[in-house]
């Protein structure tokens, strides 16, 4: 039996081999891999496996890198001593962060070698978590989204709402979750 990992990747290649409907809108062009947070290093370990099949199914592919985004934007922060002693005052800039990370993602969107036969992929989504939502961030990226974002998921997806790494509260979103499990949500 093939492992989770290798089930996702085979699941993503179904959609990525696909034709690509060129009229969605931005919120349908978008696809979450949902997978368990405990596979996380396993997944890590696999992404150029994604990339691959990408680019066998004709695509091109663009990978974001967040996991390192909160702490590289407090490192410039000029008070950032002040949020260690007090971080309930650290609420006041998280906006700023999400703008940051936004402004990161559609940078590989709005890139000149990306187009509408493009994947650009997010993987250290977890590292919003506690900081900002990432309804809100997907929600400013939509508009900008030519070919396909690809979000790595770390959490649960069910009746259209997802939880980020679990976490109680959770959100209804219209992107395609690309799941492990076989089932009806390819388009």
């Amino acid at each position: 039996m093939s492992s989770k990992v290798e089930r996702l990747v085979q699941r993503y290649e179904q959609f990525c081999s696909l034709p690509w409907e060129r009229t969605l809108a931005g919120p349908q062009r978008i696809w979450f891999l949902v997978y368990d947070k405990n596979d996380e290093r396993r997944l890590r370990a696999r992404v150029s496996e994604f990339e691959v099949t990408t680019k066998k199914a004709g695509h091109g592919w663009r990978l974001v890198d967040l996991t390192d985004a909160f702490g590289t934007w407090m490192a410039v922060e000029e008070y950032r001593e002040s949020y260690f002693e007090n971080p309930e005052d650290l609420e006041l800039l998280l906006p700023e962060f999400e703008q940051t990370v936004v402004d990161q993602i559609k940078a590989e969107l709005e890139h000149p070698e990306t187009n509408e036969d493009t994947v650009v992929a997010v993987q250290g989504i977890a590292c919003l978590f506690g900081f900002t939502k990432v309804s809100s961030v997907v929600n400013k990226l939509a508009p900008f989204v030519r070919g396909r974002l690809l979000v790595f998921f770390p959490g649960e997806h069910e009746d259209n709402n997802y939880r980020l790494l679990d976490a109680r509260d959770g959100w209804n979103y219209m992107a395609i979750p690309i799941t492990a499990h076989d089932g009806a949500d390819a388009r």
